[in-house]
């Protein structure tokens, strides 16, 4: 890696403060790096996937009104409480 060497100077001086080599802490910001990215990835991938479902329930007519789902959930409710 190509670094400006008044970053490099202020990296390798703030590392020294923390007891660690430069090194170490360099693996573990790239090991965070990757799995922030890996779980930003699958995350995207999950909602493009649930996106997918809903539109598909849509042409299919499999969709209800807020006001059916409240009037179910009262229903249930109000049978659970009896």
């Amino acid at each position: 890696m190509k670094l400006e060497p008044d970053l490099r100077e202020s990296f390798m001086v703030e590392v020294a403060t923390d007891d660690r080599s430069a090194s170490q802490v360099v693996r573990e910001r790239m090991r965070g790096s990757i799995e922030q990215r890996r779980k930003a990835r699958e995350y995207r991938e999950f909602m493009r996937r649930k996106a997918e479902i809903a539109h598909a329930d849509v042409r299919a007519g499999r969709v209800r009104s807020s006001e059916e789902v409240e009037a179910d959930f009262a229903a249930r409710y109000e049978a659970v409480s009896e």
